[in-house]
């Protein structure tokens, strides 16, 4: 763990490079480097080695091969410890390279170009920078590897103070395995998500599912606890975190988060944002209680927050539009764990931080989601993990019902007001777990009935909660995320006093059930797209 001498520096991303190479060079560092990263320090003035000139070797293959030489790999990889191999650099008139900063040519935001070609995809995958980074991070405790310009500083002041001990170059180096990773991740679904027919010349359409599936994350924070205070929990994202997801927010307040928090702020947002602003979701244990839309936020808050106040309490909300001051006099009302929007007022954020505890997250509203899971995870896909694998699938696009598939099979159709509720309901559904089954009136959630073994249990439930906090099951509106099994189920949602209802069909008893709408002077719709949660 000597002193540093030379360095080798081979950046795509040049941010930081001539203060960071000027800082090395101060400090009696010999500089050697490739193409574009020794013009720009040439440009500004530093003196710098081209590594042609160190191995005696031309760039070559329009700079496809540049450091790949044993007079390179060799300095970086001898063991300093080993007399052996530090004899034969001498024999063969080899010097140590000491450090290494290399980052990586940009093949995920190639790729997430919608009109990149495939060649373009291939030129970006960097064969030498992998290699250097690959070979330093093996010799880490002779060679300092850095990958990160956010890490210079740091990485300098190091250098200066000749304060290099092995825990740093592995954190570095781990540091730079990692980005290793990420990058081959996406590398790998990407030419694995390749259909047959892929042409040099024309912009792929990746597979839904690739072949093999390669995923890296990194550590966001710590969390309190896990589901349970006995276990220990962390929040990781992927590399390339979509703009508008959790994993992006900001936390502008309140005590540290647990991992119930994040999964309630989660499908909080996710709801949110499928509904018309200004919308308002009230979310527990992963299930909305409550949920609307209203002529302000502070209206849909209300009425969100009316549907079940007794679950509301300890609850997590969601906010299709940032928070404002009247909004936030209604929240310290009740108890509330956390809140994810895209904003707060100034003042809102005044009355809201007069609690101490509650959590307060600003998620960015614009920007859309990663294009491929090759660019950046698979942010349109869920994932769950089980034992011994994990199951990948589409994202349930839910929001709204096509006009094509909007099919009113009873003999009534429904009424303005109803199909409004309806359409309402129909927004809300995927967002609820199965059996689900969801009562509205208007644009607001009256009754939940969610993840029940029995359809029509969840129809009770869901009758029972709304008659119980007051709410005029007469005239509502129902929702069922998958079809009904039997004529139990609208029988008991008829009996109740509801009117019209939205489902999928498909069961081998349509007929029936919808014979039974008719006899009861409902009307139903169907939509053929089942929304299952589990």
């Amino acid at each position: 763990m000597g002193t540093i001498k030379t360095a080798l520096l081979s950046v795509h991303d040049k941010t930081g490079l001539v203060d960071f190479a000027r800082g090395l060079h101060e400090h009696g560092v010999q500089l050697l480097s490739t193409g574009g990263t020794a013009a720009a320090l040439a440009d500004a003035g530093l003196p710098v080695r081209q590594i042609s000139e160190h191995t005696g070797s031309p760039e070559m293959l329009g700079g496809r091969v540049k450091t790949l030489h044993p007079k390179v790999f060799a300095g970086i990889l001898a063991r300093r410890d080993d007399d052996g191999q530090m004899a034969e650099l001498d024999e063969h008139e080899v010097p140590p390279i000491d450090l290494v900063a290399v980052n990586l040519y940009p093949f995920a935001a190639t790729v997430a170009q919608p009109q990149h070609t495939l060649q373009e995809a291939l030129e970006q995958i960097d064969i030498g920078g992998v290699t250097l980074l690959r070979a330093a991070a093996k010799n880490s405790p002779g060679v300092v590897v850095v990958v990160d310009p956010g890490d210079y500083d740091g990485v300098l002041e190091a250098v200066r103070g000749d304060d290099l001990p092995l825990s740093r170059r592995l954190a570095w180096a781990a540091r730079a395995i990692a980005h290793t990773a990420g990058y081959e991740a996406s590398i790998c679904n990407y030419l694995n998500g390749l259909p047959e027919d892929a042409s040099l010349d024309a912009t792929p359409k990746l597979q839904d599912i690739p072949g093999t599936v390669a995923m890296t994350f990194d550590r966001i924070q710590g969390l309190r606890y896990g589901e349970n205070p006995h276990q220990t929990a962390a929040f990781f994202s992927d590399a390339a975190t979509a703009p508008r997801s959790l994993a992006a927010a900001e936390q502008l307040h309140g005590k540290e988060l647990s991992f119930n928090n994040i999964l309630d702020l989660d499908a909080a947002r996710r709801l949110a944002r499928a509904l018309p602003a200004p919308g308002a979701v009230v979310m527990k244990h992963g299930n909305p209680c409550g949920a609307a839309c209203g002529e302000t936020l502070v209206d849909a808050y209300t009425k969100a927050h009316a549907t079940d106040p007794v679950s509301a309490f300890g609850s997590v909300l969601g906010f299709s539009e940032p928070v404002d001051a009247d909004t936030a006099g209604e929240i310290v009302t009740t108890f509330v764990e956390a809140i994810a929007a895209p904003g707060f007022s100034a003042d809102a954020l005044e009355i809201l931080r007069e609690k101490k505890n509650m959590r307060l997250l600003s998620i960015p509203a614009d920007g859309e989601l990663a294009p491929s899971y090759a660019a950046a995870g698979f942010h349109d896909h869920d994932i769950r993990w089980v034992d011994g694998g994990l199951l990948v699938q589409d994202r349930d696009p839910g929001a709204g019902i096509p006009a094509e598939e909007w099919v009113c099979v009873t003999e009534r159709q429904p009424t303005d007001e109803e199909e409004a509720g309806l359409r309402f309901a129909w927004t809300v559904i995927p967002h609820v777990k199965s059996n689900a089954i969801l009562l509205a009136r208007g644009r607001q959630l009256i009754g939940v009935g969610a993840g029940q073994m029995s359809r029509v249990d969840s129809c009770r439930i869901a009758v029972w909660k709304a008659n119980d906090f007051g709410h005029q099951v007469a005239g509502a509106v129902a929702a069922s995320d998958a079809f009904f099994p039997f004529p139990d189920g609208p029988e008991s949602l008829a009996e109740a006093g509801v009117t019209a209802i939205v489902q999928p069909g498909g069961s081998v008893r349509d007929e029936e059930v919808i014979e039974a709408a008719n006899r009861l002077g409902i009307t139903m719709v169907l939509t053929k797209t089942r929304h299952f949660l589990h």
